[in-house]
């Protein structure tokens, strides 16, 4: 498969992408980040591991900070010199993992949102 060439975009095609689903991202003139909040330890594995899943599965692979009690992602297409369409894809994608929980009514009940089993603190 070959791959394209992604072009940097400006400071104000970045900037008007942060919306939607992505308004939780910033960009801090380099990166495009996110701080997902967990609850503890066990859910910062998890969320970093399910990141690496999707980066590796991508071939675009963030830097990554996980703390106790949360993970920081930060997008750049090192190739192109700044933030493309690659990066947004991305973390379109780590968003929604991350965030999806079951529906109402679902089959699914999903994580209890007590201290003892709070696994990510949703937005």
């Amino acid at each position: 498969m070959a791959i394209v060439p992604l072009k940097a975009l400006d400071e104000a095609a970045i900037n008007a992408r942060l919306v939607g689903t992505l308004q939780h991202w910033i960009y801090d003139g380099r990166f495009l980040k996110r701080t997902y909040r967990t609850g503890g330890w066990k859910g910062t594995l998890m969320v970093t591991n399910a990141i690496g899943h999707l980066a590796e599965a991508a071939w675009h692979h963030p830097e990554i900070v996980a703390t106790y009690p949360a993970v920081e992602v930060r997008l750049e297409t090192h190739d192109a010199g700044g933030i493309t369409e690659r990066d947004f894809e991305l973390a379109e994608r780590i968003e929604a993992w991350v965030q999806w929980r079951p529906a109402a009514g679902s089959a699914l009940e999903g994580t209890p949102q007590d201290a003892a089993t709070l696994y990510i603190r949703y937005d």
